[in-house]
């Protein structure tokens, strides 16, 4: 697996192992038993944006089988804060960050600097890496630049999954969700085969008051808020790529390959192909 030519990986049938990220999830002391997936070449170290819906996670699965960088996302070190059992595994950060969450607060920007800083070694690790869900704020991102330039790590790029929002609208505000088991759908592009009722159960189907047109909208303009200077920040250092997310998931990730495959040195691409 250590020596596996993952540039040849790009088939849709393609099943890779997945990354052991026990260092990520816990932090501190604790390493992956198992060794990076190197790929043939410069490992690719990026950051992904994207709104709700627009299948950033998708693309995260599909970047990481084919081309061997971990997924890092924040999201998943704070559910596995919150599983833990054991006080004492907590690193300091993440204990701080536990108790804002369990007082439903945010998890301020310095915790949460703190916490990328103590897995610093999956930052450095010779696989490359995904960050998913951080930085969210120009303080975030001023501050991962720091801590990459003073361990002379390269961001690749910064890649922007873009969606017009009435079509992330139609997106969100089309899941079904089980009443029972839970089960996901959507009315057009994953419809039950009897309307509103479970393939699985039975149960009936229902909306997430979050997937209501109305509350969508409110969420995109939020995140478009937020975002804006993020998105500026990167632009201005070179490394945006701004790529469409219309289309097929498979469609959406050809675009992304290309502009992560190797290019000649001085060359950049600023936006994907439609």
């Amino acid at each position: 697996m250590n020596n596996k030519d993952f540039s040849k990986a790009n088939s849709p049938a393609t099943v890779l192992i997945k990354h052991d990220r026990t260092a990520w999830l816990k932090g501190g002391s604790f390493r992956c038993q198992m060794p990076p997936k190197t790929p043939v070449g410069k490992p690719v170290r990026i950051i992904l944006l994207g709104a709700p819906g627009v299948g950033k996670g998708t693309q995260a699965e599909f970047i990481c089988d084919r081309l061997g960088p971990c997924h890092l996302s924040t999201g998943d070190v704070f559910r596995a804060a919150k599983k833990c059992s054991c006080e004492a595994e907590l690193t300091p950060a993440m204990a701080n960050a536990l108790d804002y969450m369990k007082r439903g607060d945010l998890v301020p920007d310095e915790t949460v600097l703190n916490m990328v800083g103590e897995r610093l070694r999956c930052l450095e690790c010779t696989g490359g890496f995904l960050l998913d869900g951080f930085p969210r704020t120009v303080a975030q991102a001023k501050a991962l630049e720091q801590l990459l330039e003073s361990h002379n790590i390269q961001l690749s790029a910064v890649i922007n999954y873009d969606l017009p929002i009435e079509q992330i609208v139609a997106r969100i505000s089309g899941r079904r969700t089980c009443s029972s088991c839970k089960a996901v759908y959507h009315v057009s592009t994953m419809p039950p085969k009897v309307e509103n009722v479970c393939d699985h159960c039975g149960a009936s189907l229902f909306q997430r008051e979050d997937d209501r047109p109305e509350a969508v909208k409110v969420r995109m303009e939020a995140y478009e808020s937020s975002t804006r200077p993020l998105i500026k920040f990167y632009e201005d250092r070179g490394l945006l790529v701004n790529i469409k997310a219309s289309g097929t998931p498979e469609e959406i990730f050809k675009r992304t390959l290309k502009v992560l495959t190797p290019k000649k040195p001085g060359t950049r691409t600023a936006t994907s192909p439609a």
